[in-house]
């Protein structure tokens, strides 16, 4: 935040510097206008990249936290529901509405492999449980429960990377353009004191516009990176506190199969 109020202390002087004494603080915006119009092409140039990363992490910030929101909401509705049923078929009746939370893609990957083990130990066993042996009360049972989680911790793997699609962009647009509105500013300075050179005068009239029109693009390029940090550090507690709800509803998964058919 220092160095962000440092900008803003040079940008409202440099302002300041440019307006007469009678300019009134409704010129404002249009003094700002008139500034990136009459800046070099470089600077143009820099700010359309700006406002191309602008655009797009804004882009992925409303996708992502409609897609975070929805995954929270419909978890919560597999929860309730998951734990109410009385068996794994009565749950999956539900999937299917529930696209978007990861908590489905796990459930749907233990029940799979639960559903092959004892498959293939009835296509063996001629209809016996799983490994020809059946439970003191007659229940099927399953000898591998460790190829259960494994299946589990891959979905959950899977979930994590779609959640975490195009977060990258976010984390970027963060990390590379200050650099790129810096970039701007120091070939603005450069071009102001070109200006100076040739005019042989170094008075504030001549050295406040450039100046002024050079620090824009760095303004502009702070202006695109908070919101992307910010909204970067908020999905990734997002993921963090989904992960962990991932984490418990396998184990709670694991239970009922440990308890149910071991």
């Amino acid at each position: 935040m220092g160095l962000f109020s440092t900008l803003v202390v040079h940008l409202s002087s440099a302002f300041l510097a440019l307006q007469q004494p009678a300019a009134s603080p409704s010129t404002f915006d249009g003094q700002i206008i008139a500034m990136i119009r009459h800046s070099g092409l470089v600077a143009k140039i820099v700010l359309l990249v700006l406002l191309f990363f602008s655009v797009v992490s804004w882009g992925i910030v409303v996708s992502r936290y409609l897609l975070f929101a929805r995954a929270r909401r419909e978890g919560d509705s597999f929860l309730r529901v998951f734990r109410k049923s009385r068996k794994f078929s009565d749950v999956t009746s539900v999937c299917e509405k529930l696209p978007n939370t990861p908590l489905v893609a796990i459930f749907q990957a233990g029940f799979n492999e639960l559903n092959y083990q004892i498959q293939a130990a009835q296509t063996a066993g001629g209809g016996a449980a799983a490994g020809g042996e059946t439970g003191r009360e007659g229940r099927m049972t399953i000898k591998n429960l460790e190829s259960v989680n494994r299946s589990m911790l891959r979905a959950e793997s899977n979930e994590v990377s779609r959640l975490e699609k195009l977060l990258g962009f976010l984390a970027t647009t963060g990390s590379v353009t200050p650099f790129v509105g810096l970039f701007g500013t120091v070939w603005g300075i450069m071009d102001a004191f070109q200006e100076i050179g040739l005019s042989g005068s170094a008075n504030l009239a001549t050295v406040a516009p450039g100046i002024s029109e050079a620090l824009i693009t760095t303004a502009a390029g702070l202006f695109t990176a908070i919101p992307a940090v910010m909204a970067y550090n908020y999905f990734l507690n997002m993921i963090k506190n989904l992960s962990a709800e991932m984490d418990d509803f396998s184990m709670e998964f694991l239970s009922i199969v440990e308890k149910n058919f071991t």
